[in-house]
């Protein structure tokens, strides 16, 4: 069968009559829990639900936050709230928006609606998407409620440093953010490594990346974002939780560090942030605009020309947030330019749904009013986005109730109002009814009218003088009346959004049955009948609007026509693809529902919590807890191959893959390009401050022995050795059990023994953390290496049990796969390790 053909005509066999109770055998497969027991569910169809609403909750708790704050800046010299409470209120608010709300809403739409666009039973990883769910659900609990204890953090969504070093900020308020976002980053970063294998690796038959839905291409771009963005702000909140801490000076400029260095990796993690939120949001206008035109899509292959330009142009901007920090002429020059050339791209998806608007006819529903809304509204945004891309304009605006004005018309209008129209337009896809028009209208006005009508006037509120990130304000400023019009604009806009709650309250059933079904008469297989187990059957795909190039597609997927009509292995199941061509590869059985991922999110974010409250004992029982709870998650991720297995039309599949070909072996690859992200940071964090206080840097006679450095490497190429010959005992027939898993130890312990020498010959010589920066990133490398080292070892322990347990060997090895990339990248990474912290250091020392 062709990938041109739109439908099964009568070469497809499935055409057959089903065979008796292949449903319900289906539906066996993919039963859920019931009552309490639901918690315990992986599939998509519940945690993406619960992530969505989870999200929308922290939403309107950011929201109560943001009234609060616009009371307080009513009138002058208001004492409705103290000092202190305001800006934990103005911290909570923004960390809650952008942590706890944005990215989270965007990857709980993709858990939610990928597999059925993709024409999957399901992402890859249930257990590590629901693992993400719990982890983020747990830790921003736990975070937010600080705020009830006097506990909060203090210093702005941004904390920066010196503001949240010891000194300023002693009480744990920081040591909540630093641990408990990022803590909540890691779970984001997980969500990524599924979307990202599932997007890749898990697309209807024929679904080629060029018939790929535009939104599916966003959720990509946005989660190798994450990969790359995310770790930044992961090693800045290590880095400072040291430093507060253990007194190692990495922003202490006294003492060999720089608060610009804070700046820096958490600008470059937070100005992607802006497009790793505005691009989901994209993707979702860019399925919305083409059914409620009635068009395709005009500018497809620009469309996502312009997604990947924005995503790679969003690395190159985050200076613009230190224009006012005193950087060179020339790097002013540079970065102004390219926050500008951003414009250019993210210009050409704006023309393309106009040009798909003109092409047909809009239908004025509510999803198209809020899509139109955020056109209006996320087009002011971006032209004050150039205006403050200008160095001169931003030295005059910078910190000003401009740029606050600014930052909430592309973040609000370019990602909230798509979302609204997102819930409008999809709840008839997982509820019962659809919500009301009548309402929804509603909810639209007040919110476009009230939103604009807050933040409209913050804009010459700024231009006129008033500083951001102040509780009060004296009388006779000229500033009185525009803040009072504000907040009386967001008391509408909360209005807006409460009629959009009585809706949802009043019309939204989620339901893995009995939809409401395509009343949008849209184009792609979302819309296709589905239920827990996604589709009856899964089509293959021969353009980007299948629906709409095959009428009857529905009646045939219902009818199981075509391929995995029921359950070949007696599991749940979904097909991998390749990676371009969207070719059948294996089958893959899906992990089903347990307590396991839910235990390991618990215990993990009792391991950071405990640690903010220094409750350290408690704190590694903790994380031995997760370790134990991951373990009996994965233990059943690598079941033996059932042989080939008949998956419709002929095709026959494989039920078991290794190596390149398999989605563990895709998802690790993901999860070292986030470790090389990590450590990437840490080397310009490294080479920073090198360049701002080289005399911090040891003499030549005060550096460490070459003997440790060679030590060390001499460590790892042990560890190396033992970890081919290893390899090479799970290639023999007979059982490699204990020469393997006495290979696998004994190089892990290596791996180990090479980290410590490496350390131990600069503590020889004299080097220490609390000393100077040197010395802090000198141990701070130390601490980054350690962890992969931590890695290596528990995969190493976990891959030793399966051996004994003769559950691994030459055929069943994706586990030892995992290890062996893990292991490399370990081994990479050291000896890296040792030119940075030990051969650097004599090419730039003095005599």
């Amino acid at each position: 069968m062709t990938g041109d053909q739109a439908g099964p005509a009568t070469q497809f066999p499935n055409l057959l009559p089903r065979p008796e109770g292949e449903r319900e055998k289906l539906e066996a497969a993919w039963k859920l829990p019931r009552g309490w027991r639901i918690l315990s569910a992986v599939n998509n169809t519940v945690i993406g639900p619960f992530y969505i609403a989870t999200a929308f909750v922290f939403f309107l708790l950011a929201g109560i936050l943001g009234l609060l704050m616009r009371l307080q800046l009513a009138v002058p010299g208001n004492d409705f709230l103290p000092p202190a409470t305001y800006n934990q209120i103005f911290t909570m608010h923004g960390t809650v928006m952008m942590f706890l709300f944005a990215v989270p809403a965007v990857e709980a739409m993709a858990v939610l609606l990928l597999p059925q666009m993709l024409g999957a039973r399901d992402l890859p990883f249930p257990r590590l998407g629901a693992f993400a769910f719990w982890a983020y659900l747990v830790g921003g609990a736990v975070f937010f409620c600080t705020l009830f204890f006097g506990a909060a953090p203090d210093g702005g969504w941004f904390m920066y440093p010196p503001l949240t070093s010891v000194r300023f900020s002693p009480g744990a308020g920081a040591d909540w953010w630093l641990l408990g976002i990022g803590f909540i980053e890691i779970s984001a970063i997980a969500g990524a490594i599924e979307i990202i294998v599932g997007v890749l690796r898990t697309r209807a038959p024929g679904m080629t990346l060029a018939r790929m839905p535009i939104f599916a291409w966003t959720m990509l771009v946005f989660a190798f974002m994450i990969v790359f963005a995310f770790p930044a702000i992961i090693l800045a909140t290590i880095l400072l939780e040291l430093e507060r801490a253990f007194d190692w000076p990495f922003f202490i400029a006294e003492r060999g560090g720089d608060p610009l260095l804070w700046q820096h990796l958490f600008w470059f993690f937070g100005h992607p942030e802006v497009y790793i939120i505005f691009l989901p949001a994209a993707g979702m206008v860019s399925m919305i605009v083409p059914t409620m035109a009635g068009h395709p899509l005009v500018g497809y292959r620009p469309i996502v020309i312009a997604l990947i330009a924005v995503g790679f142009f969003s690395f190159g901007l985050w200076v613009h947030h230190m224009f006012a920090t005193g950087i060179p002429a020339r790097s002013l020059a540079f970065f102004s330019a390219t926050s500008m050339a951003v414009a250019i791209p993210s210009g050409i998806q704006v023309f393309a749904w106009v040009a798909t608007m003109a092409a047909g006819r809009l239908r004025p529903t509510v999803p198209a009013l809020f899509v139109l809304g955020f056109l209006l509204i996320f087009t002011l945004g971006g032209l004050t986005g150039v205006m403050v891309a200008l160095v001169p304009f931003d030295r005059q605006a910078h910190d000003s109730y401009f740029v606050v004005a600014h930052l909430h018309y592309v973040l609000f209008g370019g990602m909230v109002f798509p979302l609204f129209a997102a819930i409008y337009y999809w709840a008839p896809a997982f509820s019962r009814r659809a919500l009301s028009e009548r309402l929804g209208r509603w909810a639209f006005g007040l919110i476009f009218a009230g939103f604009n009508i807050a933040f409209l006037p913050m804009h010459l509120t700024g231009l006129i003088g008033m500083p951001r990130r102040v509780y009060t304000y004296p009388a006779g400023m000229g500033w009185d009346g525009l803040n009072l019009v504000s907040t009386i604009g967001t008391f509408v806009l909360a209005a807006g959004v409460a009629v959009f709650l009585v809706d949802v309250i009043r019309n939204l059933r989620p339901t893995i049955a009995e939809h409401a079904g395509d009343v949008w008469e849209a184009g792609t297989l979302e819309w296709l009948p589905n239920a827990g187990f996604g589709l009856r059957s899964v089509p293959r795909v021969a353009s980007r609007e299948p629906l709409w190039e095959s009428p009857g597609l529905a009646k045939e997927v219902e009818a199981g026509v075509w391929y995995l009509p029921g359950t070949a292995t007696g599991l749940r199941e979904t097909i991998v693809t390749s990676p371009v061509e969207a070719e059948p590869q294996y089958l893959m059985r899906l992990s089903t529902d347990g307590w396991a991922h839910v235990a390991a999110a618990v215990f993990t974010a009792g391991f950071f919590l405990l640690l903010t409250v220094k409750l350290v004992v408690p704190a590694v029982l903790s994380g031995a807890a997760a370790i134990a709870a991951i373990y009996v998650w994965t233990w059943q991720l690598d079941p033996a191959s059932v042989g080939e297995v008949e998956i419709g039309g002929g095709t026959r599949l494989a039920t078991y893959a290794s190596g390149p070909i398999s989605h563990g072996w895709w998802g690790t690859v993901i999860l070292l390009l986030v470790a090389a992200a990590l450590y990437l940071s840490f080397v310009f964090s490294y080479l920073f401050l090198w360049v701002v206080f080289p005399d911090q840097w040891p003499r030549r006679q005060a550096l460490p022995e070459s003997s440790a450095a060679i030590a060390a490497a001499a460590g790892f190429c042990v560890s190396g050795l033992a970890l081919f010959a290893a390899s090479a005992a799970l290639r023999r027939p007979q059982d490699p059990g204990p020469d393997f898993v006495s290979l696998v130890i004994g190089g892990a312990v290596a791996l180990a023994l090479g980290n410590g020498l490496e350390l131990w010959g600069h503590w020889q010589a004299g080097t220490r953390p609390t000393a100077n920066g040197y010395g802090a990133l000198v141990f701070g490398h130390a601490v980054i290496q350690g962890q992969m080292t931590a890695a290596v070892l528990t995969v190493a322990a976990f891959a030793a049990a399966r051996a004994a347990m003769q559950l691994l060997s030459g055929e069943r090895r994706a586990v030892f796969d995992t290890l062996m990339l893990v292991w490399s990248y370990a081994l990479c990474q050291g000896l890296f390790g040792l030119a940075l912290t030990h051969g650097f250091p004599r090419l730039v020392a003095t005599p």
